[in-house]
């Protein structure tokens, strides 16, 4: 059974021939029941104060769960965009070696089509300075075939001396084109 301070105040003893002074029990009581209660009172106070620390630590607690998990989130979440910026930066970077390649094989094939056009225009150039040859030839020798004719019909009688071919270089004529 627990006392309390009132159970202390009101104890009392069965009296005895020679027993204690009756006041100095007395005082001794009320004493101890003074200080049974403000124990009783600073327990009381004590247990208040540890019920409140018990609910800011558990308030505590909850809070630090809430930080760790919020901090464990963005740091995941911290992983998953560096990992997809590194993703975005590796496909920017394959589609531009794409479009540089491409790029690329476009400029050699303008290159050798520009080759191949200049090849042509040569060969058709050669081409043409043989034909223009082949036409001055033939023209070169339709002159001289004139002027022999009207050198007959003209002086048939006179002796002149007679330049029967025309001097014409066709090579010439075809370097300066």
């Amino acid at each position: 059974m627990k006392l309390s301070p009132q159970d202390i105040k009101k104890q009392e003893f069965k009296k005895s021939f020679r027993g204690f002074d009756k006041e100095e029990v007395q005082a001794f009581l009320e004493k101890l029941a003074d200080d049974i209660d403000e124990l009783l009172k600073e327990n009381e106070s004590l247990k208040k104060e540890l019920e409140n620390a018990n609910e800011n630590l558990a308030e505590y607690r909850k809070l630090e769960k809430n930080i760790q998990d919020t901090l464990a989130k963005a740091q995941e979440s911290s992983s998953r965009s560096i990992e997809s910026a590194k993703k975005q930066a590796n496909l920017v970077i394959q589609v531009a070696e794409l479009k540089a390649q491409r790029i690329l094989e476009k400029a050699k094939e303008s290159a050798n089509e520009v080759r191949n056009a200049i090849i042509q225009l040569r060969e058709e150039k050669l081409t043409i300075i043989s034909k223009l040859k082949a036409v001055i030839n033939s023209q070169a020798h339709l002159l001289e075939m004139k002027v022999e004719n009207a050198l007959k019909e003209d002086e048939p009688a006179k002796t002149i001396e007679k330049s029967s071919k025309v001097n014409i270089d066709v090579d010439d004529i075809a370097d300066k084109l």
